[in-house]
């Protein structure tokens, strides 16, 4: 379901909302926020709830590693894309699973009218790390279709 009023969005935004995600936000189109699910400090499995305003984005990024790793993405409210590099873009729902591979880049974001949350699961691995690319376009963006 979509949302454009924040006041609903955050009825259903379960996981809530978070604080605004200034340390990445050199990576993104738009605000988005972040809520940390668990600590890293008792388990090696890092979830947060990630929320994008309307139209925000990420750019394209690489989660590498040697063996493991990669990223879940659980959808949790409102409409958003995930796309692979030279993929069709996925048009993604509340309850949606996004499995994504290491060492494939991709970007994920909120549609341009709805607000959107998904968990985000960093998946354990050997030598991991994120690689940040290129933002994805606003021509690119605003043409996306259903």
């Amino acid at each position: 379901m979509k949302y454009l009023s924040y006041e609903e969005f955050k009825k259903a935004n379960i996981f809530g909302k978070g604080k605004l995600n200034e340390a990445f936000a050199k990576y993104f189109v738009g605000d988005s926020f972040l809520n940390p699910l668990t600590n890293p400090e008792e388990t090696s499995v890092f979830l947060a709830n990630v929320t994008f305003e309307p139209g925000c984005r990420n750019n394209w990024h690489i989660h590498h590693a040697k063996s493991g790793g990669g990223q879940l993405l659980i959808c949790t409210a409102g409409e958003g894309w995930y796309q692979e590099e030279g993929k069709q873009p996925v048009s993604l729902k509340a309850g949606m699973v996004i499995t994504i591979p290491p060492n494939i880049k991709h970007w994920h974001g909120a549609k341009k009218d709805s607000w959107f949350s998904h968990i985000a699961v960093e998946v354990p691995g050997t030598d991991t790390s994120s690689e940040w690319c290129e933002g994805v376009s606003d021509h690119e963006y605003n043409n996306l279709e259903e």
